[in-house]
Parts: structure tokens; sequence; C-alpha cells
């Protein structure tokens, strides 16, 4: 539903008179882009390999159908697992391969992005069924997919023994669906199933109230071993090829939630390695202890993985750059296998274990830190290879028995399946929606400015076609840990933030899409300001400078520039209108962060109490002065609010709070609430009603 309220209200009868208006306009030639083609790019996720690397299997999304697809080879034309159809807002996540390549498991569901709790581990219901939808394990062959059971997080074993994850704890089921069953009782919340070489044992993770240790299961007869647990968090299992030993992470600082809301502090991280069957485990590696050997926060974690020669590779932003190392596991020295100056991201290692595959904002080109190219490099050691480069964007890397598959985007194609065995050839069958409006899309450009700090910050900026002044919008970016790009993102979320900037510039905004301090691409010390999120809002002068530089344009009128955003981009987009409405003029606030320090209770409940009041009051006080609602005697420029009530990540409290305070204080703001959807909109249906509204509303404030 949507509503306007405060000054200036329009009647619905209106709304959709401006909304036909707009689409008028477009068919009478006067914009080349429909909003509906803009955003009927297929989106490609989920790439795996198959153990072998003999196959690969993908998710493809096309107008919110999602279907699984699997390859051999790159000669071999895509065959389709699934027969799902309709935008029903149903996930496909979890893919996985049985040990023989020719059955893939996967999972259907559920809100793989957000928090469970929030929900009382109710699935989501974006198409608000009448009956509810269930998180189910499927399985998919030659034959045709068929649910197994309502789990999540499969992992099967060498013998095809298939565990799975339900209300926390460990479950079996047969690849014909019967025999489900809990497979043992542990008293925490397991994740992280691993099993062994051979299939006859399982590990996993065992959360407890503020540790996490490792357990293994090896049969109804015995019970269950526990390595040797600490304090801290221990976490990633992964076995020894032989099967005698695990490797696993372990962290202590940091891990309660609190410390984002005081000053940064170090999280050291060591690596352990157990000897099952002697019950010891040894530390092979740690961490210094400075801020940049924080435990990684980046795709993957620590990206641990047990390679050839016995050795261990894992990620470290040491140098200020997330790189990849690899040490003995019998303990020593790490040695750096990739260099700095990027930031290394998704990472595949070869069936045989001798090479690693990783996508990172490299290359030659000078614009290459703001697009993803895929590399390799020997776990020995090593010249790294580039596998691709250019002015395309490459990313999620599966090692195949040959080479690697990876995910292949543009500037104008969100982003199609290659082998690259070693040339990389696009496989059949993914070919656009014919009304896909990608050739017509601008190529964004990089460009940079000066915060008043003397921080250099880079954006993307979309340039419409013609001459003269053209209003502005600046788009403000979610996470916050994310890097937007000179093309289409490999999240689904960015891929339509990225759709609605070529829309908004066909329709003839300038459009800038900043990369602020807290995000990605830059190094540790740029992602980890200091003076931070509800540390006191730094990142915000990187917006405002993006609007100064803005008017600074000629082909830009400096008195009409809006602002959009959503999640941390709706907080910076509410800030700021609450701090700067005299330079942003209207704005479109998605699902935002308003009250840092209401933020800060929820995170922590109970547990706040056990901080010192001194401690306590400062970090809630500062949280408070960095929220948006703190400065919203300032506000006064008009807002559209949006929110899904389902919404896991940020309560919709955070929006219905501001609304009350614009309307107190009589800001014009309109508001619209999409009943059952979650943070990042299940359905196409609801991105197309979200992105509409956005745009509407943007040209009927900017472009009177």
């Amino acid at each position: 539903m949507i509503g306007r309220n405060g000054q200036g209200g329009v009647s619905m009868r209106n709304m959709l008179i401006a909304g036909a208006m707009l689409m008028a306009g477009a068919a009478a030639g006067a914009a080349p882009m429909q909003l509906a083609d803009a955003m009927a790019y297929p989106f490609t996720s989920g790439l795996v390999a198959s153990p072998d690397g003999k196959r690969i299997a993908w998710v493809r999304e096309v107008m919110g159908e999602r279907n699984i697809w699997v390859a051999t080879g790159a000669a071999s034309p895509p065959q389709r697992m699934t027969g799902f159809s309709g935008d029903d807002g149903q996930e496909l996540t979890q893919l996985s391969f049985a040990p023989d390549g020719q059955s893939l498991l996967f999972v259907r569901g559920g809100d793989h992005d957000g928090n469970w709790a929030a929900a009382g581990n109710l699935a989501p219901n974006p198409s608000a069924s009448v009956d509810e939808p269930k998180v189910m394990l499927w399985r998919a062959d030659a034959a045709g997919a068929r649910a197994l059971a309502e789990c999540d997080a499969p992992a099967v074993s060498a013998s095809g023994t298939i565990a799975c994850i339900k209300a926390g704890q460990v479950w079996t089921v047969k690849a014909d669906g019967s025999g489900f069953a809990r497979l043992f009782f542990d008293r925490g919340r397991a994740s992280d199933l691993a099993w062994s070489p051979d299939g006859k044992r399982l590990a996993f993770v065992s959360r407890r109230e503020g540790h996490a240790l490792i357990g293994v299961y090896a049969g109804p007869a015995a019970p269950i071993t526990y390595l040797p647990a600490s304090s801290g968090i221990d976490g990633t299992p992964v076995w020894s090829p032989d099967g005698t030993r695990i490797a696993f992470t372990r962290r202590w600082d940091g891990l309660d939630g609190y410390g984002r809301f005081l000053e940064a502090k170090p999280q050291p991280w060591a690596i352990m390695v157990a000897d099952v069957a002697a019950g010891t485990a040894k530390q092979a590696w740690a961490s210094g202890t400075s801020l940049r050997d924080s435990f990684p926060d980046v795709v993957g974690g620590a990206n641990l993985h047990w390679a050839a020669g016995d050795r261990l590779v894992f990620l470290s932003a040491a140098t200020n750059w997330q790189q990849l190392y690899a040490v003995p596991a019998a303990g020593g020295p790490a040695t750096r296998l990739t260099g700095d100056g990027f930031m290394v991201e998704h990472v595949s290692l070869s069936p045989d274990g001798s090479t690693l595959y990783y996508s990172a904002n490299s290359g030659a080109d000078r614009d290459n830190d703001t697009r993803r190219h895929v590399f390799r490099v020997k776990v020995s050691g090593g010249p790294v290879t580039a596998v691709t480069a250019g002015s395309g964007l490459e990313w999620t890397p599966a090692a195949t028995q040959d080479g690697v598959a990876l995910i292949a985007a543009s500037a104008h194609d969100a982003g199609v399946v290659q082998w690259c065995a070693p040339r990389c050839a696009t496989l059949a069958g993914q070919v656009a929606p014919g009304n896909f409006a990608g050739p017509a899309m601008v190529v964004p450009e990089k460009v940079s400015w000066q915060a008043p700090d003397g921080t250099t910050i880079f954006g993307q900026l979309f340039r419409p076609a013609g001459s003269g002044k053209r209003p502005a919008v600046v788009f403000v970016h979610g996470g916050p840990p994310r890097q937007m790009l000179l093309g289409f993102s490999y999240m689904r979320y960015y891929a339509n933030a990225y759709a609605l900037n070529q829309y908004l510039a066909a329709r003839g905004f300038v459009v800038l899409s900043v990369n602020y301090r807290l995000g990605i691409g830059y190094g540790w010390d740029f992602q980890h300001p200091a003076d931070g999120g509800p540390r006191g809002a730094g990142e915000y002068q990187d917006v405002i400078s993006a609007a100064r530089w803005l008017q600074g344009r000629p082909d830009v009128d400096a008195s009409r520039i809006g602002i959009w955003g959503g999640s941390y981009g709706g907080l910076l987009t509410a800030q700021a209108l609450a701090r700067n409405s005299d330079v942003f003029k209207a704005g479109v606030d998605i699902h935002g962060v308003h009250d840092w320090s209401r933020s800060m209770i929820e995170t922590l409940g109970a547990g706040i109490t056990s901080y010192g009041d001194t401690e306590r009051d400062r970090a809630l006080r500062t949280a408070w002065k960095s929220s948006p609602l703190a400065d919203v005697v300032g506000w006064h420029s008009p807002v559209l609010l949006i929110h899904g009530d389902d919404d896991r990540n940020v309560r919709i409290n955070q929006t219905i709070a501001p609304a009350a305070a614009l309307r107190q204080r009589s800001v014009p703001f309109e508001e619209l609430v999409i009943p059952n959807e979650i943070h990042d909109f299940l359905r196409h249906a609801g991105w197309a009603k979200v992105n509409a509204a956005t745009a509407e509303f943007l040209e009927r404030q900017l472009k009177p």
C-alpha cells in the first residue's frame, strides 16, 4: 500500500495520473527505455562445481522465475534441472553435487540473507500464499526434481548419506526422501556440516552460549567427540585429504555485537589443526594483534581450504588488503600467494588441490579497481595468471577438471556462465529476453573527488544523453561492506539498483553512485574508519561531498539534486535529508536504519546491562548522535519511505519511527509498505513496485 502524509498531500488518483503520464511520455519517445525492460535482465548466481570438476550448476532467475541449470564441459548444451514457474519469491540456494556428480541437492525457500530469529524461524511468504511456505531440501537428477525433507544447509557424504539442518539440529534423509530423522542430539545449534573423505564421520560447529566448538559424529554407537575447545568461537571445519585431521578457525574478541558500537578493537584469530583420533589440537598459524589482523569480514570469511602439499590456504588483510596465504598444516610461517593494492574475494580450489582461482578488483586497466576479474595461482606459490581481463566483470569462479567456470557480466549484461579451459566460452541457452534494455544502457564512468578530510572517494557516473543542465541523483549502496561496479553487480540486490540507475539516466537524470568509506574494494582501513557508523557517522562526509561535486558540474542543476538508497543506503539517505535539506531536495529511503541507539539495544538485548554505565551511556549517546533521527529538526525535504514488513535485517520499526517524527513536524513524506516482503525483496513484482515508486517520486519532485 502507498500513502502520503504531511504538507502538500496528493490523492491516489493524482498519483496514478502522474504515473500514467510518465509511461505515456516514454511511449511517445521521450525516454529510450521502459522500466520493465531495464529490469528484464536474467540474473545468475550460486555457481558450483561437482567434486570431480566435471559438471557445474547455477541458478538463473528471469523476471522472478528461478530455476537450476547444469552443464558438462564448454561444448555441452546446459540442461535445465528444475521446472519451477512463476514469481513466487522462493529462493533456490545451497547447491551441492552428490559425489558422482549425477544428482544435485538444493534448498528451496527461506531468507538466507536475513535474521531467522527475527521471525521465529518462519519462512518468508512474499506471495501471500494461504499455504505456509517451508524451507525444503530438494534433489534433482536426470529424472527430474523432487522435495526430500524440511531442512536446510545440506552436506552429502562420499557414500551418499545426506545430512542437513533443521531447528539447529542435524538430520539425515535418504536420496528418495525416506528415512528423515534426527541423526544425533547436540545441545548447541549446529552449522558448517563437513563429512570426512571416507563419508563415515561428520564434523560440525556447535554454537553455544558465547562460544562455539567443533564436534565429530562417528555413528550411533559412539558418543560425539569434541575437538579441544576454548572460550572463543571455533568454526569452518575442514578435513585433511586422509581424514585424520581437521583444520578450523578460532577467534576471540569483539564477538558479542557490542564492539561495532564502540571504538574499533582488533579481533585476532588463529588456525588450529586437530588430530581427530588423539583428541589433540595445536595452533598452525596465528594472526597479529593489530586492527588489520582482524578476522576477515568478506565473502567466505577466512576462506579456509586444505590444499595439496599438506598446506592450508586462507585470507588475511594484514597488509591492508585481503590477500591469499598458505601455511604448512604442521605449522610455521605463512607465505603470501597474491600481491597488494587489490582485494581478493571469491575463492575456489581445484579438484586436485593444487590451484586457487579467485576474483579480485585487479588488472592492468586503471578502472579495474571498480571491476572484478578472475585469476589463478598455485598453492605452492609462483606467478599469478589472469584468467579474464578487459572492460567486463567476472566473478564466482568454480574450479573444474580442465580449468574454471565463472559468471561474466558487463555494463550491458547482468551475467552469463562461461567455461574457461583455458579460453572462456559462453555456454549456450543464456540469451536475455528480447525486451531487455541492456544494449541501450549507458556505460558508467569511474569518477573521484575529495571528501572534506582529504580522503579520495570513488563513484560511478551515469550520464544521460543530450545537453544542458539536468537534475541529479546520488545513489548510496547498503551493506555497508559493498562496492558498486562499472557494470552489473554480482549481488541480486545491486543488480536491481544498477538497472534502476540506468533507467533514471534514461529519464534524464545525472546519477552518481558513491563508494563511500565502510565499503570494500579500497583496503581494510577504508572499510573500517574509526568514526564510522554508530561511532560518529564519519562516512556521511563522503555523501555530502558527492553532492557538492555534482553541484560543480556544468551539466547538473545544483538546485535539483536528490538521493536514494536501501538499507545502509536508506540510513544515509535519511542522514542527507536531515542534515542537508538545503542540498538534497528529495529522497527515497528504503528500509534504512534511523536510530542507531535503538538498534544497539535490540542487538544486545539484556546483555547491554553487563557493561559499565559510563561505557554504555557513552556508546548510546554517540550512537544516537550518529543517527538520522537526531537531526530531524533540519529535515525539510520530501521523502518516500519504503519497507517490507517482514524485514529480518532492519525491522520495520526503524521506518515507523521517522514516519512518526516527520508527521509530527509536518514534513511532507510518502510511504510504501509491502506486506510479507523481507529485506532483499524476494519477488520480482516487489522490486518492480519499489522501483516504479522510486522513479516516479524522484521525477515528480525534481522534474516539476
